[in-house]
């Protein structure tokens, strides 16, 4: 039990500070990224009763506008990431929809295991996963278009925008893999 608990001390040392301008880069590609996804939403999809815009886009412009050297915020990650955990997220919805706390733990933990068979592990998938469970009636609607758009659509707009804000700045290099 003590060496349990001796675990969750610690005890490594924490990651250097970052520079001004690495922050900067980080701000610029996030702004612009999430900028773009929810331009593209509110200009063209919207009225035509489609959305772009997800929560976890949020939690994937951290990853790749602020932490572009994980292995988790590789290209193959992002859109696989995505993309995947979209369809088990559909499939458990559509199966298990009934019984929403079931359905939730199920598409989220099949979709980690999906990613990790598939060597596209990106943690926002599994929120992607879960909102095609908890989502509103307008996410349950799109059905299998849920992956498509705005999962993968949305996470291939943000790649984009990180290829370009990311390799702008003379220290980054993005992507290190695809």
């Amino acid at each position: 039990m003590f060496r349990w608990m001796e675990k969750m001390t610690g005890g490594g040392t924490q990651p250097t500070p970052l520079s001004a301008q690495e922050i900067f880069w980080s701000w610029c590609g996030s702004f612009l990224g999430i900028g773009a996804v929810a331009v593209l939403h509110e200009r063209v999809l919207a009225p035509h009763d489609l959305i772009m815009i997800i929560g976890s886009f949020g939690a994937s412009a951290v990853l790749i506008y602020g932490a572009i050297t994980s292995p988790l915020a590789q290209p193959r990650n992002l859109l696989g990431g995505h993309l995947l955990s979209g369809l088990v997220g559909v499939g458990v919805y559509q199966t298990l929809g009934q019984f929403p706390w079931l359905a939730a733990a199920l598409a989220v933990s099949l979709a980690i295991v999906v990613m990790q068979m598939t060597r596209t592990l990106h943690p926002p998938g599994g929120a992607t996963a879960l909102i095609a469970i908890i989502g509103s009636d307008e996410v349950h609607a799109l059905g299998w278009l849920y992956p498509v758009v705005p999962a993968f659509s949305g996470a291939l707009v943000m790649l984009l925008v990180a290829l370009l804000v990311n390799n702008l700045a003379p220290a980054r290099r993005y992507p290190l893999y695809w």
